[in-house]
């Protein structure tokens, strides 16, 4: 049954009055303009205004509401609003990250504090914040965030949950191996979690910045629409009619609108990789107004139907399992939100609340649960919800429980609270299919709603392939004006790998809004994607022009530098990046590569720490640390930050093969092994992988003894036919001495030599060339290959023969023996090439870096000890 008092108005209009000064004085200062809405001239702005003002008219309503959850959704921290144990339980420590978290009440102000303990068994990576602000009342859980200096707030990686007692624990998406540390709290997360705040005016720049205060929790506004237009007909003494009218009052709403009401932020499809909500472009973010159809401003899309998602039970998903009911269904709108819930009182606890819903199951469903009791078929229990909206532990909150709103007849049968470890789903395992609309379902059929569906398609790459093309489609019909669609169009064809399309849609994009920051950015990196360097440097001129304060804008301007080799320039631009947006992602590592690159290693060595303090969990800042230490021959140290990368990121091949080559200088020579082999199984395409595993394999003692000869053939992309015939020894040094052979006869000797190979021609570029491979294989059926071949002219460009030594697998990786033009060897021993291939032929065939490389801590000559 729907509450009869909600939303009502003061019945003492006499009181607006004596107040009337009050309101005045208070109102100049606070009323906030309805983000993205213009009102027609002739009516004056209608404002938000201090919420605090309500309570001059609605003292009774305003007080039971501040005892709400949503009247205390986001505050700041004081001891009087602490239910969090800051006295005798402030420690937390995160097994999974390795990571020490602290609670700190200090001189009237809460911190956290992070660490890590280092390689001298001291803490380090040491990072200290305020607390500015709480989210969440503590029914189930409370988060934390920080607010820069610029105005953004960070949720911080260690909450609150209220289950069991109360105890810390990582807040949601933070339990990994490398939670984020600079989770940018964006307008939307705020939409629901706070009354509408104060924002800068300007031009279109990313990222989310707050001006003053923020409001603390949602206010009387979010369900009653801005407030400015009653309170100044209240001060001009309009009447009753004609002041009630100029606020939205629920209670005169539709039941589909009032359902709206709740539903703009408690209805969640999904918290998964899906774009659960497309707000329309033409919409501000603050721009709701109570009273509106929702689909003015927002779309809803869910996961296709049977395919593994039907089930799923979130946190923001109240109003989505209700609308799954059956009571909802058939009640043809008359069950609502509201017919449970007063949002301007508490939420009963225990007996009360089992007596209060349980009353409301039975206002609609007597007589027929006493007539069941009666002949023996329903339980005769005064409990209705326990059974059938059972308390369930969400799949994304995993630390809280609360009442599935789903009524069902019969539940499943299974512990519904068992507890659940947080997932981090890879990109295989994520949802690829189908994103269908929600709400509104179905979808009108418009055009720009055909836009939307198509957009959300694209979002989060679910349904990529079919969805650019539809977007596509609907845009060349029928082209929008805003300039959102056409960067949602250009996301999808750089993520679809066509870079041309992408220059043609973000430049369409720019066209629509010159003052596009957003679309500024993404035209100039798919300028530089598809190679026009110049115009994307004009590009970001032109967005810097705009938004000179923007650190991301000249961090991007920054990595345009260093591509075009002014290194000089980079780190100029990066430096100033860095001053104006410290927290800026990558940015000191980004700033270290680059000292580094100019073999500046001690400010390299300091921007790293600091990235490091930033960012404890950033594999690439710990290789780089790596090579750096190791360059400087402390290899203890060294060794602990290759081991601290490839803990984080134990498949990235380049990190595992730095390692190795590590574990070489260290003469650690069986650990290198394993790390050599681990990088070429992460990633069989580097080379360099292959090269020093073959290398260290030729260390091995355990070689078979039996030669196996194997030939097979591989075509390459232009149909040429590559035939190799493999003759295997016993030990490597046999292979050695069969190079030897090849080295000291002539070209002629060669030639002659390969010719008797029956199968041994390689075509390409029209012309024949002999190649013949010899391996030896240890006993763990990995294999060292030694290819020894004429004619490397047409391969190198020069006019000499060459050896190639390396390692035998999918795909073959090769080092370079150079011989002279008389077939002699030269003695020099350099990495060459790389020959990917499967069963069906040649993949690629690439050169592979000669000196130190990218990726390389250790110059490849000096694992030369090894091979010999």
């Amino acid at each position: 049954m729907k509450s009869q008092c909600w939303f009502s108005l003061c019945c003492v209009v006499g009181l607006i009055f004596c107040v009337g000064g009050l309101i005045v004085g208070t109102w100049g200062k606070t009323g906030i303009p309805v983000a993205g809405v213009t009102p027609p001239k002739s009516t004056p702005v209608n404002e938000y205004v201090d919420s605090r003002l309500c309570a001059f008219c609605h003292r009774q309503i305003y007080e039971n509401y501040r005892q709400t959850g949503m009247a205390k959704s986001l505050f700041k921290p004081a001891p009087a609003n602490t239910i969090e144990d800051y006295k005798g339980n402030t420690q937390f420590y995160h097994s999974l990250s390795d990571t020490h978290f602290s609670m700190i009440f200090r001189d009237q102000a809460y911190y956290q504090r992070r660490w890590q303990i280092g390689f001298d068994g001291k803490e380090t990576n040491v990072e200290e914040m305020k607390i500015d602000y709480v989210i969440g009342a503590g029914d189930h859980s409370r988060a934390y965030l920080h607010r820069t200096t610029r105005g953004t707030l960070i949720e911080l990686p260690l909450g609150w949950y209220t289950e069991r007692g109360g105890y810390w624990g990582m807040s949601p998406g933070f339990d990994s191996r490398h939670p984020e540390t600079r989770r940018l709290i964006s307008y939307g997360c705020v939409f629901c979690h706070d009354a509408y705040p104060q924002v800068p005016s300007g031009s279109d720049v990313p990222g989310a910045a707050f001006t003053g205060d923020l409001p603390e929790g949602i206010d009387c506004q979010r369900c009653h629409g801005p407030g400015g237009q009653h309170i100044r007909a209240a001060q001009a003494g309009a009447e009753f009619s004609d002041i009630s009218s100029r606020i939205v009052n629920p209670a005169r709403l539709s039941s589909k609108l009032q359902m709206e009401l709740c539903m703009q932020c408690h209805l969640e499809p999904t918290s998964g990789r899906l774009p659960a909500l497309v707000r329309r472009f033409n919409r501000g973010i603050f721009s709701y107004i109570p009273g509106q159809p929702l689909e003015d401003y927002v779309l809803y899309f869910d996961h296709a139907p049977n395919t593994g998602y039907d089930d799923k039970f979130q946190f923001v998903s109240v109003a989505y399992r209700l609308r799954k009911s059956r009571c909802f269904l058939e009640s043809k709108g008359a069950l609502t939100c509201l017919s449970c819930h007063d949002p301007h009182r508490k939420l009963p606890a225990g007996e009360e609340a089992t007596s209060y819903y349980s009353g409301q199951c039975r206002h609609c469903h007597e007589p027929v649960i006493s007539t069941l009791v009666a002949q023996g078929k329903h339980p005769d229990a005064a409990d209705c919800v326990s059974c059938h909206m059972p308390k369930r532990r969400t799949e994304d909150v995993v630390h809280a429980l609360i009442t599935d709103h789903f009524i069902q007849r019969k539940v499943p049968m299974r512990d519904l609270q068992a507890e659940l470890q947080e997932r981090h789903l890879t990109d295989a395992e994520e949802y690829h299919g189908e994103v269908v609309p929600y709400y509104p379902s179905p979808l009108p059929k418009t055009s720009e709603n055909s836009r939307y569906l198509a957009v959300a398609q694209v979002a989060r790459q679910n349904n990529l392939k079919k969805g650019v093309a539809d977007l596509a489609r609907e845009m060349n019909q029928h082209p929008p004006r805003e300039e959102e669609f056409y960067i949602a169009l250009g996301d999808a064809w750089k993520n679809s790998g066509n870079s041309k399309a992408a220059v043609g849609a973000f430049e369409q994009a720019v066209r629509i809004n010159p003052k596009s920051v957003t679309a500024l950015r993404s035209f100039a990196a798919s300028l530089k994607t598809s190679g026009n360097v110049s115009r994307s440097e004009q590009i970001l001129k032109r967005a810097l022009d705009l938004a000179p304060l923007d650190g991301s804008t000249w961090n991007q301007y920054a990595m345009l530098e260093a591509d075009l080799g002014r290194t000089d320039r980079a780190i100029e631009k990066l430096q100033k990046a860095l001053a104006l947006d410290p927290d800026l992602p990558e940015g000191d590592l980004n700033l270290a590569t680059l000292f580094v690159r100019e073999a500046q290693m001690e400010p390299a060595e300091t921007a790293l720490k600091r990235a490091l303090s930033i960012d404890p969990y950033n594999a690439a800042a710990y290789d780089l640390m790596g090579r750096l230490l190791a360059g400087k021959n402390e290899m203890s140290m060294a060794l602990y930050s290759f081991q601290k990368a490839t803990h984080l990121r134990p498949d990235y091949g380049p990190y595992l093969y730095n390692y190795a080559l590590a574990l070489v200088a260290a003469q650690r020579l069986d650990e290198a092994r394993t790390q050599a082999q681990a990088a070429v199984n992460a990633d069989p395409n580097l080379a360099e992988g292959h090269v020093l595993l073959g290398r260290l394999l030729a260390t091995d003692q355990r070689l078979a003894d039996k030669p196996i000869i194997e030939t097979f053939e591989a075509r390459i992309p232009g149909g040429e036919i590559l035939r190799f015939e493999i003759e295997e020894f016993s030990t490597d040094q046999d292979v050695q001495e069969l190079a030897k052979t090849y080295a000291k006869g002539g070209k002629d000797d060669v030639e002659r030599d390969l010719r008797k190979l029956e199968k041994g021609r390689y075509f390409i570029h029209d012309e024949s060339y002999a190649i013949r491979l010899v391996r030896s294989t240890s006993q763990n059926g990995t294999r060292s290959v030694f290819i020894i071949a004429d004619a490397a002219d047409r391969v190198t460009g020069d006019v000499g023969g060459m050896v190639f030594i390396g390692h035998r697998g999918y795909p073959f990786a090769f080092t370079l023996l150079r011989l002279d033009q008389q077939g002699k060897g030269l003695g020099q021993q350099v990495p060459f090439a790389a020959v990917t291939f499967n069963k069906q032929g040649i993949i690629d065939i690439k050169s592979m870096p000669v000196g130190s490389g990218a990726n390389s801590a250790i110059r490849l000559e000096d694992a030369h000890a090894v091979a010999r």
